[in-house]
This record gives structure tokens, sequence and C-alpha cells, in this order.
């Protein structure tokens, strides 16, 4: 397929997630089904510009002064692409399977639109209503927060320590990917426009655990719980496993690690993942209907790690549709399920234990309102300060200190401050 093609279909594509309200991978998935001639090189690239669009639909509406699907498409070109109105003009020209010329209004506004009077929901492409939200968590920057969240993520990796040194599991890699930043285990793969994510899945370094899939701050976040060897730790919400994997090996399979989480679905690949880790600490608790699966634990632990369900605002860069389908509806709920799981925490924790907090969200509704609650109804626990939490870091404390937002709850990674997915992390001592 042409480029312009590519645009063409983008544009079909996006008008499908619009006008029926439904994921951005299902319709890219029924296009492909119906467009059989694409290879995976135009189904890569018309997905990077579809879900290009949907990072910075607001914003590329504003600069052509229209909605539509063709609009935002043609506003990102120029919004994130950073293509001038002649490259554009020679996608939409008209000619057969591209989109039809650009008008001259089109013309104009890709010449001379900008974000310069854009209220900050706009410039940071989130929806309107969550304004207040973001202003509360960052005030005068919610525009340039919400635009970093806006962007495309990195591919991060962490090399798994139960199998050797980051050093040495970085050479194993067909790609040569680089160190990031802050997380000792941490490796990034940097993603072009258009590219293909790389098949790390199919990897030999992969498949013999070498390597898991785990952004940055996810990685720090299990990082800055202190899990120690020889330690009781139950992970309540453990999912497919991967802060589980993280702990397993900060713990060097030493003193036992349990992992539950309330849907047996979600913890239904963590079983092939524990196996290829080579983690042998690791106990999974499948919940059973009458709720007793982990009553042997209470009073015994030394750390509950809660990953708690939440809005998903700060992993916005890696699904980006999500951020229009979110409902105030959903923060409610959310909020309700967080205090259930941190009341839950509780028994389980014994005397100078830690309950360590974590969401992938940057509103204080989920994060730091979410601790002063608990706190406020449950007696016997402090919470520990966030330079203390940050000295896991060792000599890379203090510019991660200056880098992330610390509050007397908690500490707030963010795209814009520390290159990672927003997460929030706070520890609470018993």
């Amino acid at each position: 397929m042409t480029p312009a093609a590519r645009l063409a279909a983008a544009i079909e594509v996006f008008s499908n997630i619009e006008t029926q309200r439904r994921p951005a991978a299902d319709a890219l998935k029924d296009w492909g089904r119906a467009h059989r001639f694409a290879g995976s090189g135009d189904r890569a690239a018309i997905a990077g510009l579809v879900y290009d669009a949907l990072r910075r639909k607001a914003s590329s509406a504003f600069l052509m002064g229209d909605n539509s699907p063709r609009a935002v498409l043609l506003g990102m070109l120029k919004r994130e692409r950073g293509l001038g109105p002649e490259a554009i003009a020679g996608l939409a020209d008209g000619s057969r399977h591209a989109p039809e010329s650009l008008t001259a209004e089109e013309k104009t506004r890709l010449d001379t639109a900008s974000l310069d009077l854009a209220t900050p929901y706009v410039s940071g492409d989130y929806p309107e209503w969550l304004d207040p939200y973001f202003a509360k968590s960052f005030g005068d920057a919610r525009g340039e927060e919400g635009a970093a969240l806006a962007s495309r993520a990195p591919l991060d990796l962490r090399a798994n320590t139960l199998k050797g040194a980051r050093d040495t599991l970085h050479q194993q890699l067909d790609q040569q990917p680089a160190k990031t930043p802050w997380s000792p285990w941490g490796l990034r793969i940097a993603l072009s426009a258009d590219a293909k994510s790389p098949a790390i899945h199919a990897e030999p370094a992969f498949l013999k655990g070498y390597v898991e899939v785990q952004d940055e701050g996810s990685q720090l976040a299990a990082l800055f719980s202190g899990a120690k060897a020889g330690e009781q730790v139950l992970d309540l919400c453990a999912g497919a496993g991967g802060k589980t994997l993280a702990l397993a090996a900060m713990m060097d399979n030493k003193g036992q690690l349990f992992a539950t989480d309330d849907d047996k679905r979600r913890l239904a690949p963590i079983h092939d993942r524990l196996k290829r880790s080579g983690a042998r600490n690791v106990q999974v608790r499948t919940p059973k209907s009458v709720g007793t699966e982990l009553d042997d634990l209470k009073d015994r632990c030394d750390l509950v790690l809660i990953d708690a369900p939440c809005t998903g605002t700060g992993a916005w860069r890696r699904n980006p549709d999500a951020k229009w389908r979110m409902r105030p509806g959903a923060l409610e709920i959310r909020r309700k399920e967080q205090a259930e799981v941190l009341d839950r925490a509780v028994p389980y924790l014994k005397g100078g234990g830690r309950i360590v907090y974590i969401t992938c969200s940057v509103l204080d509704e989920e994060n730091g309102a979410a601790i002063r609650d608990f706190l406020g109804r449950t007696s016997g626990f402090s919470i520990a300060q966030p330079r203390e939490v940050i000295a896991a870091l060792g000599p890379r404390a203090d510019e991660f200190a200056k880098a992330a937002l610390l509050s007397e709850e908690g500490l707030l990674m963010t795209p814009r401050r520390t290159n990672t997915d927003g997460f929030f992390v706070s520890v609470l001592r018993r």
C-alpha cells in the first residue's frame, strides 16, 4: 500500500472507532480481516496512524477547527508527525486509494493554526471533564503533563536477575536496547512512529526467561517495596504477575511470596511466566468462592503489595483510546475498590510490616486521597517518607527525587517527569 492509501485506511478505521464506540484494537483487527491484501508493514503503519490520532485527538481537531475523522488524522500529521502542508497535501491528493485533496481551508489551517490559545485539556489531549482532576494533580502544568501522557511509549524490558546480571542479559537480545535511566534492571527499545513492535516474545532471551516486558515505572514501584530475601510477602492484586516476578527476583528466591487476585482469569498467565523466570519461592493462591485461600497468612506478612485497580490514567501512552472511553462513574467505582483492597490487606500484616500501595493513575483521588482516607479510618499506620523510599535507587536517588512529584502520602512518576508511565507509590508501616 502507498502512504496515501494507508492514510485513507486509517481515516476509515478511526471513523469506525468513533461511530461504533469500540476499542481501537478491535477495529484494526476487523479492518485487517476485511483487507487481507494488506501486509504486516501496512497494518503496522495504519495502526500507528490510528493510535497517534487517538493520542492527539483533541489538539488535532483544534488545529483543524473540525473534529471529523479526516480532520483529526490530518491535524495529527502536523501535530504529532511534524509534517508540513506540502507533505500532507502529497498524501491527500485525491489520487486512487488516497484521501480527497486538501481544501483551501484545510491548507490554511495546516499552514497557520497553532495551540497557543488552546485550553490545557485540549493541548494536553485529555477529556474536558477530567480537567479539575488534572488541575489538582498538576496545577498550571497539567497541559504539559497530559501531552506527555499522549506520547508514544518505548518498549521497556526488565532483566531477570535470577538468570543473570543486566549487563550480561542485555547481550542476549537480537536488538541492543539501552539501559533505562532509573531502574537497575531496566532495558529500553525506542520505537519510531511507523515501527512494528519488536517480536520480543519470540526471542530466545525472552523464551528462556532472561527478560520480561515491564515499564520502568512498574519496575521502580516493585523496587520501592523494599522486598527482601527471607520475607513473607503477599501480592494481593497480582494479575498476570509482572510485579510478582520482580519481587521474586528481589528476594533471590528466598522467603515466601504469595500471589493472588480477585479474578482468577487475570492470574492465568502467571503460571507459565513463573516457570520461565526460574522463580521458586512463589505460591499462587487461586481465589475460592468461600474466600479462605489466604486464612493461613493472617498476621504473618512482612509486606503486602497492592497493585490497586485504578482508572489507568498513567498508562495512556500504551492505551490512548482508553482515555476517550473513560467516564466519571469509573472513577467512583475504582475509589471504592481501592478502599476495599486497602482494608483487606490489614489482617495479613504482622506488627512492623508494611503495605505498599501502587496505582498506574495520576489522579489524587486514587492516590493521595486514598491514603488519607485509609489513615482516617485505620489506626496504627504511618507513611514512610518518599525520600526514604527512593533511597533504594542509591546514587540516582537525589536526581530521581527532583524529577518525581513527592507528597506527604507518597511519590508520583509521570512520562513528563521521569519518562515512565504514570505510577503512584505509597509505603505504609504498621
